[in-house]
């Protein structure tokens, strides 16, 4: 019985793993989490129709580049209220930018903002110079200011920044509509004859709820009364309802069907199913992966290159023309259009709708790398029960080998040994042996052993279960022809040993999951590999993997043994991904390139999975690879929508087709940026999941 290892332990050492394992990356990500995001100071609506107030005076009133607009008029004094105007919303409007520059140069990685505080405190401070030549200066010839550049520049930034947020917002709507699932009220049961509502903060663990028809179930918990069908969809992805009865489950924020029903609470707040989801999809959308940083150094990497070429397009223009104004002008420009505000929004906002989308289908991205890294996957390996199979054991044969025992008194202590594990293999037993009304009797010192069985005392007789593997390791005698016949039949064998010897053997069949075959038929199309894992006997293993057209089979591991392979096939440069249960498989989970788990349910918190597939669907595998690619096609498309355009308009803004008329100005500049930031905004919000 390879399949049965320590449950509780490895469950409990599982996510130990998962936090040691990930807690330094997630320090990293905190520590680089420094994306434009970062920098959104004060309420970007509030900030822009306030500068648009104090922008419309200085838009009217100052000339565009020097040449008046017919709707531009001005008086004596009017360039002094300009002036003040423009200073305003300098500090008021650029505030944002200033602030997110001086955080990116502190960190000494200059970028985004750093360029948005270059192009406005340029035009800014030139304006000063001009304001000055003009008014306290004996110079005949007239000095350009940028004043009307620097309003609609600062106005269109803070336009960009107010429509970036609104795009993440709607992208993040998954967590929000979440939140909204559970209701603001409960009906607690006083007791038979009172029932009384309250706030949903009041409800205890234990406590009994009263849910009708239509309404939305408080809290997760177990029907202690009533029978019903529940719709699921909105917290697990399946579209079916699920037909509940006394003793079975419920998930908070599910939706109760026809029937009326009293539910006992098991978890509420932090620990309910839902909570933990929202933790997980928010915890996924504020990490940093690896894309990012690449957008945050091409961000960099485009500062250094604006610069350079706005002050060589200064140093030249001068040299030309000796007309600081015109170079200015140009500097000004090249500064503007290279602003990358769009790359930094390109690959967050695709981040994060695909984050919701995948949240939305009951696939839980807990590390948004993995979303990056499956466009890399070379080899799919797989657990046997309960991912290709449904691990709903049934027992097909049990018999005793000893005289004196009859077979249902093998079968009680098969089912006693196994009454306190949650593997399917022993619910299997145990429910088989409830069913037959056999008598389970409460077992002591039960002592898992991974990958073997189990061992335990019952009424002081020592007793251990295990599988063929320890058998033929140690020696032990059994039936080999039984064994061949029992295994090619597609069950898994275990066997009782007491005192040494082998008195009893217990055999259980599973079922292929539906969409298994078809899951393994889409990954052999994709170039992608399937491997079967199992702790299972190798018959069994070869049974299963034949029927769905897997041809690497792996039989009869231990939890070690799965994640070695892992790492030979990640020896020869193969990029891995493993699927599994999430709590057998935690050390192999960890050593995979991305670890799927697979597990419905309160336990999917615990899990030690980069993803987690909330219907324990193969299928959803698939999904997964689907949204992963249509998400990195979005993120390159956007990268080129961000950063591509500089190619061609920074050197336009420069001057370099100045010969025969074409010249850019700032304000067409910060058109240009704006643009390519609301064409981002939207291609993100456009992901899909096929």
């Amino acid at each position: 019985m390879t399949n049965l290892k320590n449950h509780d332990s490895h469950n409990v050492h599982n996510h130990e793993m998962h936090e040691a394992s990930h807690t330094h990356s997630h320090e990293n990500h905190e520590a680089h989490n420094h994306d434009a995001h970062s920098h959104h100071h004060g309420n970007f609506k509030r900030k822009f129709f306030v500068s648009l107030f104090f922008a419309i005076p200085i838009i009217i009133l100052s000339p565009m580049m020097g040449i008046k607009l017919p709707f531009q008029f001005s008086f004596n004094g009017s360039d002094w209220i300009v002036l003040v105007l423009a200073t305003f919303l300098f500090f008021y409007g650029g505030k944002p930018f200033l602030i997110g520059a001086k955080d990116e140069l502190v960190s000494k990685k200059p970028g985004m903002m750093t360029l948005v505080a270059l192009g406005i405190s340029v035009a800014y401070i030139y304006s000063l110079y001009a304001f000055y030549m003009n008014h306290f200066s004996n110079a005949s010839a007239h000095t350009m200011d940028f004043f009307w550049e620097l309003a609609t520049l600062i106005l269109i930034m803070l336009l960009g920044h107010w429509i970036e947020m609104n795009a993440v917002g709607n992208a993040g709507n998954a967590l929000k509509k979440m939140a909204e699932l559970l209701p603001n009220t409960a009906v607690k049961i006083i007791d038979s004859d009172h029932k009384e509502e309250v706030q949903l903060s009041e409800i205890a663990m234990n406590d009994i709820v009263e849910v009708k028809a239509g309404e939305s179930i408080p809290a997760d918990g177990t029907i202690v009364r009533g029978s019903t069908s529940i719709d699921e969809s909105l917290v697990t992805g399946e579209s079916k309802k699920v037909t509940k009865a006394q003793n079975d489950e419920v998930i908070g924020g599910s939706i109760n069907g026809s029937g009326t029903i009293q539910v006992q609470v098991t978890a509420t707040g932090q620990n309910g199913y839902l909570s933990q989801v929202m933790e997980l999809v928010n915890q996924a959308q504020n990490d940093k992966s690896d894309a990012e940083l690449l957008s945050d150094k091409v961000a960099g990497y485009l500062f250094y290159f604006a610069v350079s070429i706005g002050v060589v397009s200064f140093i030249i223009w001068m040299l030309i023309y000796n007309n600081i104004d015109f170079s200015l002008e140009r500097l000004v420009t090249v500064l503007v259009i290279a602003c990358p505000h769009a790359l930094g929004l390109a690959i967050p906002l695709v981040t994060a709708r695909s984050t919701s989308i995948a949240a939305h289908n009951g696939l839980i991205i807990k590390n948004r790398e993995s979303v990056e890294l499956a466009q890399y996957i070379d080899y799919i390996l797989m657990d046997k029960t309960g991912t290709l199979t449904e691990g709903n054991f049934s027992v097909n044969h049990y018999e005793s080998y000893l005289e004196q025992k009859s077979d249902n008194q093998v079968l009680s202590l098969f089912a006693s040994l196994e009454s306190n594990s949650n593997h399917p293999l022993a619910i299997g037993i145990t429910e088989f042996a409830k069913s037959k009304n056999i008598d389970i009797i409460n077992p002591e010192a039960v002592n898992n052993k991974p990958g073997v069985g189990l061992e335990g005392t019952i009424e002081n007789q020592k007793y251990q279960i295990t599988n063929v593997s320890y058998l033929e390791k140690n020696n032990f005698k059994y039936d080999e022809n039984q064994f061949q016949k029992l295994a090619q039949q597609g069950n898994s064998v275990s066997y009782l040993i007491h005192n040494d010897k082998v008195i009893g053997v217990i055999a259980q069949g599973d079922k292929i999951k539906e969409s298994s075959k078809q899951m393994v038929s889409d990954l052999l199309s994709r170039n992608i590999t399937p491997v079967m894992l199992t702790g299972d006997n190798s018959e069994v293993a070869k049974t299963v993997a034949n029927e769905l057209g897997i041809k690497d089979v792996h039989a009869q591991l231990l939890p070690e043994d799965k994640e070695k392979i892992i790492q030979d096939y990640q020896n020869k440069g193969n990029k891995i991904m493993m699927v599994g249960d999430g709590i057998n498989d935690a050390p192999s989970l960890i050593r995979a390139d991305i670890g799927m788990a697979i597990g419905a349910g309160t336990d999917v918190a615990v899990e030690s999975g980069d993803v987690i597939l909330v219907k324990s669907s193969p299928s959803d595998i698939i999904h997964f690879l689907s949204l992963s690619k249509n998400t990195m096609r979005k993120m390159v498309q956007n990268l080129w929508w961000g950063a591509g355009y500089n190619i061609v308009a920074v050197p336009l803004a420069a001057g370099v087709l100045a010969s025969i008329g074409l010249i850019l100005s700032p304000a067409v500049g910060a058109v240009l940026m704006s643009l390519s930031t609301i064409i981002v905004a939207i291609n993100a919000i456009t992901l899909k999941l096929k």
